[in-house]
């Protein structure tokens, strides 16, 4: 099934940076707006139900921050924010996430990263609206947080949905350690090995509830959901 064309407001007073976003995203087949301002970005983001708003800090009226904050409380749905910035310090990154951005990319940045990032904000908000997500035997209740399998409840913690979803999203693709330590703590991860230890006991509760491995390693890479069993893990 094709995939709808995203809708991105790009909101940046930079004119060179501008137009390069616009025709770079414009170039993929993508819908673009274009807002060189706090207020106009403000008045469209809570007129026109975006797929993902690319949000530069430094405007002429508004200051970003004040604009996510408006955007996330305005706007017609829950639209993701990229926050597209020079300000790179972890304490200016901790607190657009703290004002509500999804992810943040400091500039200089490579055009073929923001559409990426684009399209994995795009697809997991899509994916976050749906009541619930059928991959094989698993149903995963979004609202609720919770999981089945072949519906019976999986006895899962929080860390453990969260990764259930991603390797249910990405199937029959692995998806990377790196993936999944953003998905779970974002720009935050702990220092000592917390994902290993999440993914043992998620792999311990899919063996006890289908009496078979589920979810290989992948060297060097992450882990992978098999529906049919894995063979050695």
């Amino acid at each position: 099934m094709k995939r709808p064309v995203p809708s991105v407001l790009v909101v940046e007073d930079h004119p060179t940076i501008a137009r390069q976003l616009v025709a770079f995203l414009e170039g993929l087949g993508w819908q673009l707006d274009h807002a060189a301002t706090g207020r106009l970005a403000i008045e469209l983001a809570t007129q026109h139900p975006y797929d993902v708003v690319l949000l530069d800090l430094n405007l002429p009226d508004v200051d970003g921050l004040q604009v996510c904050r408006e955007i996330k409380a305005r706007a017609p749905s829950n639209v993701p924010v990229l926050m597209l910035t020079a300000r790179d310090a972890f304490e200016d990154k901790a607190e657009g996430f703290r004002t509500g951005a999804d992810d943040y990319l400091a500039k200089p940045f490579d055009l073929r990263e923001v559409a990426l990032r684009c399209e994995a904000l795009a697809r997991r908000d899509s994916l976050h609206q749906q009541q619930e997500m059928r991959v094989g035997p698993f149903t995963l209740l979004m609202r609720e947080k919770r999981a089945l399998f072949e519906e019976q409840p999986l006895h899962l913690t929080q860390a453990g949905f969260n990764i259930l979803f991603l390797l249910c999203r990405e199937h029959p693709r692995p998806v990377s350690r790196a993936l999944l330590t953003q998905h779970l703590w974002g720009a935050n991860p702990p220092d000592s090995d917390a994902l290993k230890s999440h993914i043992y006991t998620l792999r311990k509760a899919l063996e006890a509830a289908s009496g078979r491995k589920m979810l290989a390693t992948i060297l060097q890479l992450g882990y992978r959901l098999d529906l049919g069993g894995v063979d050695n893990d």
